[in-house]
């Protein structure tokens, strides 16, 4: 297709440009943006996970998309070039933590996907607000004819003050992290997390965990989460965290919980007003209610 028959086109966070003769109707992506566009007002043809992911689509990171109607082409190594271009889409929509990798999609595939199809990748990294990451969505939303910004900047405007006050008024001490096994958790460190960061930016006490290796987490044992004696805890509910019963009678985790409110988190939100409000309320709830 030649540049200048295109009438759309979207220059995505990696700097590249997407272009189409139409408008894409048919759009495939990555299940955490999916679950954004669907908030928007745009179904998906498809989705697909990462090489976290089971062989299914995972319920956590799928917001408000009907699973049961949308296809899932599969995840990391099973995710191939023919199962995406089998669905026939138009667009892939994709995500990215930085450095222009395609996120959840094997390098390889990535290099000749964007050969037979336009594919946009958002960056929802550490480097961004979430509001920038909401914004960015948005964006791409409005190109392929969403109107609104998927569920009502008042409500969320609301949640956000909301959670604001729930904040001063009970100040909890907020921590988040995901369950690696019997003998270890992954401690979130909040200004990794767009989401986390959020909560910081209203007021929320969120824990930060020891110094240490690791970017985004800090890997450690049970002890050292009870050590920390949150008030609240949001606990990784995605596939690829470890379920409770591989840790639910460690003493220190049952120490956790015996002094916590636990909810569930998905680090992976969809980047939708209506999924942000949805998160902040859930905070204040836990925090006027601890």
């Amino acid at each position: 297709m030649e540049r200048h028959a295109a009438v759309w086109e979207f220059t995505d966070d990696r700097g590249h440009v997407a272009a189409a003769a139409d408008v894409p109707l048919r759009v495939v992506a990555y299940i955490q943006a999916g679950a954004t566009l669907w908030d928007h007002g745009i179904r998906p043809e498809g989705i697909f996970g990462s090489f976290h992911d089971d062989a299914g689509a995972d319920p956590a990171k799928a917001g408000a998309l009907p699973l049961d109607e949308v296809r899932y082409l599969g995840a990391g190594a099973g995710l191939g070039l023919e199962a995406v271009l089998a669905a026939a889409p138009d667009l892939v929509v994709a995500v990215t933590y930085g450095g222009g990798q395609v996120y959840g999609v094997d390098p390889e595939v990535a290099k000749h996907l964007e050969e037979h199809v336009p594919v946009v990748a958002i960056d929802v990294g550490q480097g961004r607000s979430l509001g920038a990451v909401r914004e960015r969505f948005a964006e791409l939303a409005r190109s392929l004819g969403a109107r609104g910004g998927g569920g009502g900047l008042g409500e969320l405007e609301c949640t956000a003050r909301e959670l604001g006050q729930a904040a001063r008024e009970r100040p909890g001490r907020v921590l988040a992290l995901s369950p690696g096994g019997p003998d270890s958790v992954h401690l979130a460190r909040p200004a990794r997390w767009p989401d986390l960061s959020a909560l910081t930016a209203l007021g929320v006490r969120t824990v930060e965990p020891p110094e240490g290796p690791g970017a985004n987490w800090n890997t450690a044992g049970w002890a050292e989460a009870a050590a920390l004696a949150p008030d609240i805890v949001l606990v990784d509910s995605r596939v690829n965290a470890a379920p409770p019963e591989q840790y639910a009678a460690d003493p220190h985790w049952r120490s956790v919980a015996a002094g916590a409110r636990l909810l569930p988190w998905n680090p992976e939100l969809p980047a939708s007003e209506s999924a942000h409000a949805r998160f902040f309320d859930q905070v204040a709830q836990a925090l006027r209610d601890g």
